[in-house]
């Protein structure tokens, strides 16, 4: 019997993160991830149980990464009045 060498198998490993590695890398809480997902406007968790999901590292690299590129400015409202 021939053991598959690690090199043989063409997998690139990505890295799977949880909710709680989620967020200490995006400083949002987890009503607003859920929203943002909800419109397609943040990556998709996906079920990895039934109980325990994941989201892919780089999707979410790639996410922060688009934010920081669209050099958008987030309106936001005085409360102080002049």
């Amino acid at each position: 019997m021939r053991i598959i060498q690690d090199n043989e198998l063409n997998i690139t490993a990505r890295a799977l993160i949880n909710r709680k590695q989620l967020l200490k890398i995006v400083p949002l809480s987890e009503r607003t991830i859920f929203d943002l997902e909800k419109r397609g406007q943040f990556p998709k968790r996906f079920a990895l149980t039934a109980r325990n999901v994941a989201w892919d590292l780089e999707e979410i690299k790639e996410w922060i990464e688009d934010r920081k590129a669209s050099g958008q400015s987030i309106f936001r409202p005085s409360f102080l009045s002049s």
